[in-house]
Protein backbone atom coordinates (compact mmCIF):
# COMPACT_ATOMS: atom_id res chain seq x y z
CA UNK A 1 0.00 0.00 0.00
CA UNK A 2 2.73 2.45 0.97
CA UNK A 3 4.66 1.87 -2.25
CA UNK A 4 1.51 2.82 -4.13
CA UNK A 5 1.07 5.90 -1.96
CA UNK A 6 4.63 7.04 -2.72
CA UNK A 7 3.94 6.66 -6.44
CA UNK A 8 0.75 8.70 -6.20
CA UNK A 9 2.46 11.38 -4.12
CA UNK A 10 5.18 11.65 -6.77
CA UNK A 11 2.53 11.91 -9.46
CA UNK A 12 0.77 14.65 -7.48
CA UNK A 13 4.00 16.67 -7.36
CA UNK A 14 4.48 16.13 -11.10
CA UNK A 15 0.94 17.29 -11.91
CA UNK A 16 1.33 20.32 -9.63
CA UNK A 17 4.45 21.31 -11.59
CA UNK A 18 2.76 20.72 -14.96
CA UNK A 19 -0.15 22.99 -14.04
CA UNK A 20 2.24 25.94 -13.88
CA UNK A 21 3.70 25.19 -17.34
CA UNK A 22 2.62 27.91 -19.83
CA UNK A 23 2.29 25.29 -22.59
CA UNK A 24 -0.22 23.35 -20.45
CA UNK A 25 -2.08 26.50 -19.44
CA UNK A 26 -2.56 27.41 -23.11
CA UNK A 27 -3.92 23.91 -23.85
CA UNK A 28 -7.30 24.15 -22.14
CA UNK A 29 -8.30 20.51 -22.65
CA UNK A 30 -5.03 19.20 -21.19
CA UNK A 31 -5.20 21.74 -18.38
CA UNK A 32 -8.71 20.56 -17.44
CA UNK A 33 -7.56 16.92 -17.43
CA UNK A 34 -4.61 17.67 -15.16
CA UNK A 35 -6.70 19.90 -12.88
CA UNK A 36 -9.18 17.07 -12.40
CA UNK A 37 -6.38 14.60 -11.66
CA UNK A 38 -4.83 17.08 -9.20
CA UNK A 39 -8.19 17.51 -7.45
CA UNK A 40 -8.69 13.73 -7.18
CA UNK A 41 -5.18 13.09 -5.82
CA UNK A 42 -5.20 15.98 -3.34
CA UNK A 43 -7.23 14.35 -0.49
CA UNK A 44 -5.12 11.18 -0.71
CA UNK A 45 -1.80 13.03 -0.67
CA UNK A 46 -2.89 15.27 2.21
CA UNK A 47 -3.95 12.23 4.25
CA UNK A 48 -0.64 10.50 3.46
CA UNK A 49 1.37 13.54 4.55
CA UNK A 50 -0.59 13.64 7.80
CA UNK A 51 0.06 9.91 8.27
CA UNK A 52 3.83 10.34 7.78
CA UNK A 53 3.98 13.26 10.21
CA UNK A 54 1.99 11.33 12.84
CA UNK A 55 4.23 8.29 12.35
CA UNK A 56 7.33 10.44 12.82
CA UNK A 57 5.83 12.02 15.95
CA UNK A 58 5.06 8.56 17.33
CA UNK A 59 8.63 7.44 16.75
CA UNK A 60 10.01 10.49 18.57
CA UNK A 61 7.64 9.90 21.49
CA UNK A 62 8.60 6.23 21.61
CA UNK A 63 12.27 7.19 21.90
CA UNK A 64 11.44 9.73 24.61
CA UNK A 65 9.54 7.14 26.66
CA UNK A 66 12.51 4.79 26.46
CA UNK A 67 15.26 7.30 27.17
CA UNK A 68 13.99 10.06 29.45
CA UNK A 69 15.13 10.08 33.07
CA UNK A 70 12.15 12.27 34.04
CA UNK A 71 9.28 10.04 35.22
CA UNK A 72 6.66 12.75 34.68
CA UNK A 73 7.98 13.40 31.17
CA UNK A 74 7.86 9.68 30.37
CA UNK A 75 4.26 9.50 31.58
CA UNK A 76 3.17 12.47 29.47
CA UNK A 77 5.03 11.08 26.45
CA UNK A 78 3.37 7.68 26.95
CA UNK A 79 -0.10 9.28 26.88
CA UNK A 80 0.73 11.23 23.71
CA UNK A 81 2.25 8.09 22.15
CA UNK A 82 -1.00 6.17 22.70
CA UNK A 83 -2.96 9.00 21.07
CA UNK A 84 -0.55 9.04 18.10
CA UNK A 85 -0.79 5.25 17.65
CA UNK A 86 -4.60 5.44 17.70
CA UNK A 87 -4.43 8.25 15.13
CA UNK A 88 -2.16 6.09 12.93
CA UNK A 89 -4.77 3.33 12.91
CA UNK A 90 -7.51 5.77 11.89
CA UNK A 91 -5.32 7.38 9.22
CA UNK A 92 -4.34 4.00 7.78
CA UNK A 93 -8.02 3.05 7.46
CA UNK A 94 -8.67 6.40 5.79
CA UNK A 95 -5.83 5.83 3.32
CA UNK A 96 -7.13 2.36 2.49
CA UNK A 97 -10.55 3.85 1.77
CA UNK A 98 -9.05 6.58 -0.41
CA UNK A 99 -7.11 3.97 -2.39
CA UNK A 100 -10.31 2.14 -3.37
CA UNK A 101 -10.72 2.65 -7.14
CA UNK A 102 -13.32 5.31 -7.79
CA UNK A 103 -16.33 4.50 -9.95
CA UNK A 104 -15.69 6.59 -13.10
CA UNK A 105 -19.43 7.18 -13.41
CA UNK A 106 -19.86 8.76 -9.97
CA UNK A 107 -19.37 12.33 -11.20
CA UNK A 108 -21.85 11.95 -14.07
CA UNK A 109 -25.42 13.11 -14.38
CA UNK A 110 -27.95 10.30 -14.35
CA UNK A 111 -31.31 9.18 -15.68
CA UNK A 112 -33.94 7.71 -13.36
CA UNK A 113 -36.78 5.46 -14.48
CA UNK A 114 -39.62 4.77 -12.05
CA UNK A 115 -42.27 2.19 -12.96
CA UNK A 116 -45.35 1.12 -11.03
CA UNK A 117 -45.23 -2.56 -10.05
CA UNK A 118 -47.75 -4.74 -8.27
CA UNK A 119 -50.63 -2.90 -6.64
CA UNK A 120 -52.63 -1.29 -9.43
CA UNK A 121 -53.49 2.39 -8.97
CA UNK A 122 -51.90 2.45 -5.51
CA UNK A 123 -48.58 1.36 -7.08
CA UNK A 124 -48.92 4.17 -9.63
CA UNK A 125 -49.52 6.68 -6.82
CA UNK A 126 -46.46 5.33 -5.01
CA UNK A 127 -44.41 5.78 -8.20
CA UNK A 128 -45.54 9.42 -8.19
CA UNK A 129 -44.48 9.72 -4.53
CA UNK A 130 -41.02 8.37 -5.39
CA UNK A 131 -40.76 10.82 -8.28
CA UNK A 132 -41.58 13.68 -5.90
CA UNK A 133 -39.14 12.32 -3.30
CA UNK A 134 -36.22 12.37 -5.75
CA UNK A 135 -37.11 15.75 -7.25
CA UNK A 136 -37.33 17.24 -3.75
CA UNK A 137 -33.92 15.72 -2.97
CA UNK A 138 -32.62 17.35 -6.16
CA UNK A 139 -33.86 20.72 -4.88
CA UNK A 140 -32.13 20.14 -1.52
CA UNK A 141 -28.89 19.24 -3.34
CA UNK A 142 -28.98 22.20 -5.72
CA UNK A 143 -29.44 19.89 -8.72
CA UNK A 144 -31.73 20.22 -11.70
CA UNK A 145 -34.37 17.58 -12.43
CA UNK A 146 -35.56 17.36 -16.06
CA UNK A 147 -38.67 15.38 -16.96
CA UNK A 148 -38.14 13.30 -20.12
CA UNK A 149 -41.01 10.86 -20.56
CA UNK A 150 -44.05 9.73 -18.59
CA UNK A 151 -47.26 7.73 -18.71
CA UNK A 152 -49.69 9.00 -16.09
CA UNK A 153 -52.90 7.40 -14.89
CA UNK A 154 -55.01 10.56 -14.76
CA UNK A 155 -55.52 10.09 -11.02
CA UNK A 156 -52.20 11.57 -9.93
CA UNK A 157 -50.14 8.44 -10.41
CA UNK A 158 -47.53 7.28 -12.92
CA UNK A 159 -47.37 3.97 -14.71
CA UNK A 160 -43.86 5.08 -15.58
CA UNK A 161 -41.85 8.30 -15.45
CA UNK A 162 -38.34 9.02 -16.76
CA UNK A 163 -36.30 12.04 -15.74
CA UNK A 164 -32.70 13.26 -15.67
CA UNK A 165 -30.78 14.46 -12.62
CA UNK A 166 -28.09 17.03 -13.32
CA UNK A 167 -25.76 18.01 -10.52
CA UNK A 168 -22.54 17.28 -8.66
CA UNK A 169 -21.99 13.52 -8.10
CA UNK A 170 -25.61 12.82 -9.13
CA UNK A 171 -25.02 9.21 -10.24
CA UNK A 172 -22.61 8.48 -7.38
CA UNK A 173 -25.18 9.56 -4.81
CA UNK A 174 -28.22 7.88 -6.37
CA UNK A 175 -26.82 4.67 -7.88
CA UNK A 176 -27.84 2.55 -4.88
CA UNK A 177 -31.50 3.54 -5.36
CA UNK A 178 -31.94 0.99 -8.16
CA UNK A 179 -34.25 -1.87 -7.27
CA UNK A 180 -37.75 -2.66 -6.02
CA UNK A 181 -39.22 -0.20 -3.52
CA UNK A 182 -42.14 -1.54 -1.47
CA UNK A 183 -44.80 0.56 0.27
CA UNK A 184 -47.16 -0.44 3.08
CA UNK A 185 -50.01 1.98 3.78
CA UNK A 186 -53.77 2.48 3.78
CA UNK A 187 -54.86 3.70 0.32
CA UNK A 188 -57.28 6.60 0.06
CA UNK A 189 -59.77 4.24 -1.57
CA UNK A 190 -59.66 1.73 1.33
CA UNK A 191 -62.90 2.15 3.30
CA UNK A 192 -62.06 -0.32 6.10
CA UNK A 193 -58.61 1.07 6.88
CA UNK A 194 -56.65 -2.03 5.84
CA UNK A 195 -52.95 -1.70 5.03
CA UNK A 196 -52.08 -2.59 1.43
CA UNK A 197 -48.67 -3.53 0.03
CA UNK A 198 -47.61 -2.18 -3.37
CA UNK A 199 -44.33 -1.76 -5.20
CA UNK A 200 -42.49 0.30 -7.79
CA UNK A 201 -39.15 -0.24 -9.50
CA UNK A 202 -36.41 2.38 -9.76
CA UNK A 203 -33.54 2.24 -12.26
CA UNK A 204 -30.63 4.70 -12.10
CA UNK A 205 -28.46 4.99 -15.22
CA UNK A 206 -25.33 7.11 -15.69
CA UNK A 207 -25.75 9.58 -18.53
CA UNK A 208 -22.97 9.07 -21.07
CA UNK A 209 -21.63 11.02 -24.01
CA UNK A 210 -21.63 9.98 -27.64
CA UNK A 211 -17.97 8.93 -27.57
CA UNK A 212 -18.58 6.37 -24.81
CA UNK A 213 -21.11 4.28 -26.73
CA UNK A 214 -20.79 3.30 -30.36
CA UNK A 215 -24.23 3.23 -32.01
CA UNK A 216 -24.71 2.27 -35.64
CA UNK A 217 -27.41 4.57 -37.10
CA UNK A 218 -28.57 1.67 -39.29
CA UNK A 219 -29.58 -0.21 -36.12
CA UNK A 220 -32.06 2.49 -35.09
CA UNK A 221 -35.76 2.82 -35.88
CA UNK A 222 -37.29 6.25 -35.33
CA UNK A 223 -41.03 6.78 -34.79
CA UNK A 224 -42.88 10.01 -34.02
CA UNK A 225 -46.22 10.54 -32.32
CA UNK A 226 -48.25 13.22 -30.61
CA UNK A 227 -47.24 14.11 -27.08
CA UNK A 228 -49.75 13.66 -24.28
CA UNK A 229 -50.69 15.83 -21.33
CA UNK A 230 -50.70 19.57 -20.84
CA UNK A 231 -48.20 21.75 -22.65
CA UNK A 232 -47.78 24.33 -25.36
CA UNK A 233 -50.04 24.91 -28.31
CA UNK A 234 -48.28 22.23 -30.37
CA UNK A 235 -48.97 19.48 -27.86
CA UNK A 236 -51.54 16.94 -29.13
CA UNK A 237 -51.52 18.66 -32.56
CA UNK A 238 -48.04 17.99 -33.99
CA UNK A 239 -46.03 14.77 -33.83
CA UNK A 240 -43.19 16.11 -31.67
CA UNK A 241 -42.73 13.06 -29.42
CA UNK A 242 -40.02 10.61 -30.49
CA UNK A 243 -39.62 6.87 -29.95
CA UNK A 244 -36.33 5.12 -30.79
CA UNK A 245 -35.92 1.35 -31.09
CA UNK A 246 -32.43 -0.17 -31.01
CA UNK A 247 -32.97 -3.31 -33.10
CA UNK A 248 -29.98 -5.44 -31.95
CA UNK A 249 -30.82 -5.12 -28.25
CA UNK A 250 -34.56 -4.53 -28.48
CA UNK A 251 -34.23 -1.46 -26.23
CA UNK A 252 -36.97 1.14 -26.75
CA UNK A 253 -36.80 4.72 -25.44
CA UNK A 254 -39.14 7.67 -25.84
CA UNK A 255 -39.25 11.37 -25.05
CA UNK A 256 -42.18 13.79 -25.24
CA UNK A 257 -41.17 16.60 -22.88
CA UNK A 258 -39.85 19.16 -25.39
CA UNK A 259 -41.94 21.09 -27.91
CA UNK A 260 -39.74 20.26 -30.88
CA UNK A 261 -39.13 16.87 -32.44
CA UNK A 262 -35.39 17.61 -32.68
CA UNK A 263 -35.04 18.26 -28.94
CA UNK A 264 -37.01 15.15 -28.05
CA UNK A 265 -34.84 13.13 -30.41
CA UNK A 266 -31.68 14.43 -28.71
CA UNK A 267 -33.01 13.54 -25.27
CA UNK A 268 -34.16 10.11 -26.41
CA UNK A 269 -30.67 9.43 -27.78
CA UNK A 270 -29.22 10.31 -24.35
CA UNK A 271 -31.54 7.77 -22.77
CA UNK A 272 -30.58 5.12 -25.34
CA UNK A 273 -26.86 5.70 -24.81
CA UNK A 274 -27.35 5.37 -21.04
CA UNK A 275 -29.24 2.09 -21.42
CA UNK A 276 -26.68 0.61 -23.82
CA UNK A 277 -23.86 1.73 -21.53
CA UNK A 278 -25.55 0.09 -18.55
CA UNK A 279 -26.04 -3.12 -20.54
CA UNK A 280 -22.37 -3.23 -21.49
CA UNK A 281 -21.28 -2.42 -17.96
CA UNK A 282 -23.46 -5.19 -16.57
CA UNK A 283 -21.90 -7.73 -18.91
CA UNK A 284 -18.41 -6.63 -17.85
CA UNK A 285 -19.13 -6.94 -14.13
CA UNK A 286 -21.15 -10.18 -14.13
CA UNK A 287 -18.05 -12.31 -13.56
CA UNK A 288 -17.03 -10.17 -10.57
CA UNK A 289 -20.45 -9.95 -8.93
CA UNK A 290 -20.87 -13.73 -9.26
CA UNK A 291 -17.81 -14.28 -7.04
CA UNK A 292 -19.05 -12.36 -4.02
CA UNK A 293 -22.48 -11.26 -2.85
CA UNK A 294 -22.51 -7.49 -2.69
CA UNK A 295 -23.64 -5.87 0.57
CA UNK A 296 -25.10 -3.06 -1.52
CA UNK A 297 -26.56 -4.79 -4.55
CA UNK A 298 -26.20 -3.72 -8.16
CA UNK A 299 -29.86 -2.78 -8.56
CA UNK A 300 -31.31 -5.91 -10.15
CA UNK A 301 -35.05 -5.35 -10.53
CA UNK A 302 -35.80 -8.59 -8.67
CA UNK A 303 -34.21 -7.29 -5.46
CA UNK A 304 -36.58 -5.79 -2.90
CA UNK A 305 -34.25 -3.14 -1.52
CA UNK A 306 -36.47 -1.00 0.67
CA UNK A 307 -39.81 -0.84 2.50
CA UNK A 308 -41.74 2.34 3.29
CA UNK A 309 -44.19 1.63 6.12
CA UNK A 310 -46.46 4.64 6.55
CA UNK A 311 -48.48 3.48 9.63
CA UNK A 312 -45.20 3.14 11.58
CA UNK A 313 -43.51 6.14 9.90
CA UNK A 314 -40.69 3.67 9.17
CA UNK A 315 -38.26 3.14 6.31
CA UNK A 316 -36.16 -0.01 6.19
CA UNK A 317 -33.35 -0.65 3.72
CA UNK A 318 -33.04 -4.43 3.63
CA UNK A 319 -29.56 -4.55 2.09
CA UNK A 320 -27.78 -3.05 5.09
CA UNK A 321 -30.40 -3.49 7.82
CA UNK A 322 -30.97 0.25 8.16
CA UNK A 323 -34.23 1.32 9.84
CA UNK A 324 -35.23 4.95 10.30
CA UNK A 325 -38.40 6.32 11.87
CA UNK A 326 -38.68 9.58 9.94
CA UNK A 327 -40.44 8.35 6.82
CA UNK A 328 -42.41 11.58 6.50
CA UNK A 329 -39.12 13.47 6.09
CA UNK A 330 -37.55 10.86 3.80
CA UNK A 331 -40.53 10.80 1.43
CA UNK A 332 -40.23 14.60 1.35
CA UNK A 333 -36.71 14.30 -0.04
CA UNK A 334 -34.51 14.08 3.07
CA UNK A 335 -32.39 11.21 1.76
CA UNK A 336 -28.98 12.31 3.03
CA UNK A 337 -28.79 9.84 5.93
CA UNK A 338 -29.92 6.94 3.75
CA UNK A 339 -27.43 7.72 0.99
CA UNK A 340 -24.56 8.17 3.47
CA UNK A 341 -25.30 4.81 5.13
CA UNK A 342 -25.39 3.00 1.79
CA UNK A 343 -22.17 4.66 0.65
CA UNK A 344 -20.38 3.73 3.88
CA UNK A 345 -21.59 0.14 3.65
CA UNK A 346 -20.36 -0.13 0.08
CA UNK A 347 -16.99 1.33 1.05
CA UNK A 348 -16.64 -1.07 4.00
CA UNK A 349 -17.39 -4.04 1.76
CA UNK A 350 -14.84 -2.93 -0.81
CA UNK A 351 -12.25 -2.44 1.93
CA UNK A 352 -12.90 -5.96 3.20
CA UNK A 353 -12.63 -7.35 -0.32
CA UNK A 354 -9.32 -5.55 -0.93
CA UNK A 355 -7.83 -7.11 2.20
CA UNK A 356 -8.70 -10.71 1.25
Amino acid sequence: MFERLEQLAARYDEVTHLLSDPAIINNQERYRELSKEHSELSPLVQAYEKYKKTKNDAQNLRELVGSSDDAEMRELAAVELQEAENALIRLEDELKALLIPKDPNDDKDCILEIRAGTGGEEAALFAADLFRMYTRFAERSGWKAELMDWNDTGLGGFKEVVFAMRGKHAYGMLKFESGVHRVQRVPDTEAQGRVHTSAATVAVLPEVEDVEVDINPADLQFDTYRAGGKGGQNVNKVETAVRITHRPSGIVVACQQERSQFQNRERAMKMLRAKLYEQGLKEQTEAITAQRRSMVKSGDRSDKIRTYNFPQNRMTDHRIGLTLYNLNEIIDGKLEDVIEALTMADRAEKLQASET
